[in-house]
Formats: structure tokens, C-alpha cells, sequence
């Protein structure tokens, strides 16, 4: 076992660097397929002891019913099943191996519930809910109109810097997974909040004078910040359901369709493939 288990860590370390440097993944993909790979990885060793070239396609069905045995949710399944495939592409693409032992294997198919969505009325009270006569507030105001009407993900807005903003062109520059940039058209209202928290902004000293959004400390908001703002927004304008920021994401993706945008132009604004 002990040579076989050599070669994993071998072909798994050149992989992560493979889909770090190649694929240019976040760090946080990086994790997450390097660890469903492990997880396979001390399967194969413990059941059958073969290198990672020698992998068969019965040992990959054996695995998800290992899988489903442990109680893993098929969304769970799928997610492995799918950091497993990823590391057959990469051998096939090397040249390690001549087929994919998962090229034939699909995932359990899984029931999705959509994300709830808000209205805009229910938009309009969570920004409204915010107490623009302070700093903080009109920061607030402004993050969670941009937030909305440019359908961030929370990383992208916690990453604008004053220098993605070109309010005279009427778009702002986002900085999306993989470091795909695209250009996001920003509403007036968006672009007015912002000039409001930035124009009060001037007279304080920040660390981070790049950085849109800051904290009372003069530092980068973090996504946990950013929750928290949410949460307590949607708790002051009474709105019982559950609101992330994904949740204003899906919302501002459904109203364009509501409003006759075509599914590519959301996609486009969205930042998806």
C-alpha cells in the first residue's frame, strides 16, 4: 500500500497544481476538489490498492455506493463524483491514462428547491430599513443597492476598489471567480448612494483608500460583515424569509428575465459561463 499511496500524493500534488496555475481556481476550489479526491484516494487504497492509472470503472460505481451507504446527500455525491472526474480529466489530458474510468458514470440526480426570491417592494424596505443619517448607514444603503442592482456575489463586492468604478461611463468593473473580469452597468441610484457614502468617507483616515467599502476600522469589509448587515436590514423592514446575498443576487437575475432581458444578457451581467 505504501508505494501506491506514494503515487497518489504524487499525481494529487501535481494536479493541484495543474487546476491551480492551468484552470486558475480560487483557493477554495483548489480545497475542495483536492479534498473529494482524497476522499476517493483512501477508498481505492483501503478497498483495492491500486495506483491512480490503474483505477477501473467499477471501483468509481463502488465508491458512490459507498457514498450513498454513509448517508451522503446526492447533491454531496454529485459534488465528489464531479472532483473525482476532474482528476481523471487531467490525467486523460496528460496522457497518464488512455480513458476515463468515470467517462460513462453520471451522479444521482437530486430534487433543487429554488432559492426564495424578493420582490422589489421587499427590496425597496431592506434598503429603506437602513438608517442613512449615519456613516455606516449610508455605506450600507449603498453596498446593498450595488449589491442588488448589479447582482454581486458577496466576494465581488467586498473586492471593489474605487478604481473598478467608472461612473462616467455608467458601468463598474468586477473582478468575478477564476479572476474573470466583466463589466457590470450600474443604476443611478447605485452610483448616487455611493458618491453620498464616499463623499463622507473623504474626512476619515483609512489604511484602504483603494477599497470601496470599508469598515468603522478603515479595513476591507469581510463577507461575514456583510451577512450580518443583511440580516439585520431584513429584520428591521419585518421580511420573515431567508435572505443571503445570493438571495438578492437571484433576485435581481429573475427581475431582468421579469423585464424581458434574454437569459445570455443575465448571464452575461452575472458572470457565468
Amino acid at each position: 500500500m505504501a508505494q501506491n499511496s506514494e503515487k497518489w500524493n504524487k499525481t494529487i500534488q501535481a494536479y493541484k497544481t495543474y487546476i491551480r496555475l492551468e484552470k486558475n481556481l480560487s483557493p477554495n476550489s483548489v480545497e475542495a476538489y483536492i479534498r473529494d479526491v482524497t476522499i476517493f484516494e483512501n477508498f481505492v487504497l483501503r478497498m483495492y490498492d491500486v495506483p491512480p492509472t490503474a483505477v477501473e470503472e467499477y471501483m468509481v460505481e463502488r465508491f458512490l455506493t459507498h457514498l450513498l451507504e454513509r448517508k451522503h446527500k446526492k447533491s454531496s455525491q454529485a459534488r465528489e463524483l464531479s472532483g473525482v472526474k476532474s482528476f481523471f480529466n487531467y490525467l486523460l489530458v496528460t496522457d497518464k491514462i488512455e480513458s476515463s474510468p468515470t467517462e460513462f458514470i453520471t451522479a444521482p440526480k437530486s430534487s433543487r428547491t429554488l432559492p426564495d426570491v424578493l420582490t422589489v417592494e421587499e427590496v425597496e424596505r431592506i434598503i429603506a430599513s437602513v438608517d442613512g443619517s449615519t456613516t455606516k448607514g449610508r455605506r450600507d444603503r449603498a453596498m446593498l443597492e450595488l449589491l442588488y442592482s448589479c447582482g454581486l456575489r458577496v466576494s465581488e463586492l467586498t473586492a471593489l476598489r474605487l478604481s473598478d468604478l467608472f461612473f462616467g461611463e455608467g458601468y463598474i468593473r468586477v473582478m468575478g471567480k477564476g479572476s474573470k473580469q466583466r463589466l457590470v452597468p450600474i443604476s443611478n441610484v447605485a452610483r448616487e448612494r455611493i458618491m453620498i457614502y464616499l463623499e463622507e468617507r473623504k474626512t476619515k483616515d483609512s489604511r484602504n483608500q483603494d477599497v470601496l467599502f470599508l469598515s468603522n476600522r478603515g479595513k476591507a469589509l469581510t463577507r461575514v460583515m456583510v451577512f450580518y448587515v443583511i440580516r439585520d436590514a431584513v429584520e428591521r423592514a419585518g421580511i420573515e424569509k431567508t435572505v443571503s446575498p445570493h438571495i438578492f443576487r437571484h433576485s435581481f437575475a429573475t427581475h431582468l428575465l421579469a423585464g424581458g432581458a434574454s437569459i445570455r444578457q443575465v448571464q452575461e451581467m452575472l458572470g457565468h459561463e
